[in-house]
């Protein structure tokens, strides 16, 4: 599944590797994809959109649809 989401205090290459680790920690196949300018994330995963959305947000970030 591809998830396109948009994580608004997003600000930094820390931040990008912080969500990265806690998407890959749910599902450790997954590709995400961190774009620092727009604050946007495409995640390719086969975990549910619920469980990464939660993931993001229980490492400190808001998320937003894409």
């Amino acid at each position: 599944m591809e998830l396109k989401l948009h994580v608004p205090d997003m600000a930094c290459s820390a931040c990008r590797d912080t969500i990265t680790a806690a998407i890959h920690a749910i599902d450790p196949a997954a590709t995400v994809q961190a774009d620092l300018q727009t604050k946007g994330l495409e995640i390719h995963t086969t975990a549910a959109e619920a469980t990464i959305r939660q993931a993001i947000q229980r490492a400190g970030y808001t998320v937003q649809e894409g």
